[in-house]
């Protein structure tokens, strides 16, 4: 299985998932847009995975290749119809790029989190094993705010309506940080703009805790990335 990665920031990689890929045997193609890599032909690869990152889908003028990328991403989704998993950003991009909307948040979400998921959400093949409830670890500003025509709610929580969607049959946008390893934490606040919405959201004392606060759940964000990677597989082998 051929792998195709849009990565953003160097620190906002595929996470606990290379492990899972590298066991599988897939292959790994990562396009880094801001070393300016370019994008190669889609038909050669059976997976598109979108990551996370520190700016917003409508900054095309500071971030050009942004363009490129939502083109590619309504091609992949719409034309070639093959499986798609975004986080974050990549969640935010799909719903941009296929006529949704994003809006910046009141309060930044960042941080340990309950997640719920929908009717839908419970039924759908991505969550098989998960749920009904799950904790999840965030760190955005920004937030769907309207659904592009066709994409239904799989979970949801107080602080962001849509924390995960899917658009047509293989097309996922997942809000929150399912990817998750124990270096994500010490990684991202390193970044100005996540220590920025780290410290507006908790605070400085809470702020410098968190790494300590998430660390006995990273075995269970992995568990829960575990089962919704080989449930993404069976998606794929289908």
């Amino acid at each position: 299985m051929r792998i195709l990665v849009f990565q953003h920031l160097s620190v906002e990689h595929v996470g606990v998932f290379a492990r899972f890929w590298r066991a599988g045997g897939c292959e790994l193609q990562v396009v880094e847009f801001d070393k300016g890599h370019v994008i190669p032909a889609l038909d050669e690869f059976d997976l598109l995975v979108v990551m996370g990152g520190p700016m917003d889908v409508w900054q095309e003028d500071i971030y050009p290749w942004l363009v490129p990328e939502k083109a590619a991403i309504r091609r992949w989704v719409r034309e070639l119809e093959k499986p798609y998993l975004g986080i974050c950003l990549g969640h935010q991009l799909l719903a941009d790029a296929l006529g949704g909307k994003v809006s910046l948040m009141n309060e930044p979400e960042v941080g340990l989190a309950k997640v719920e998921l929908s009717g839908d959400g419970g039924s759908d093949l991505l969550f098989r094993g998960i749920g009904p409830v799950m904790d999840s670890f965030q760190w955005h500003s920004a937030e769907v705010s309207a659904l592009p025509e066709g994409a239904e709610v799989l979970a949801a929580n107080a602080a962001c309506p849509v924390q995960a969607m899917r658009w047509g049959s293989r097309a996922y946008g997942l809000q929150y940080h399912v990817e998750i390893t124990d270096k994500t934490v010490g990684d991202w606040k390193l970044i100005p703009e996540y220590e920025a919405s780290l410290i507006r959201a908790l605070g400085v004392e809470e702020a410098a805790s968190l790494a300590a606060a998430v660390a006995p759940r990273v075995p269970n964000f992995e568990r829960v990335a575990s089962t919704i990677n080989t449930n993404l597989m069976s998606l794929i082998r289908s």
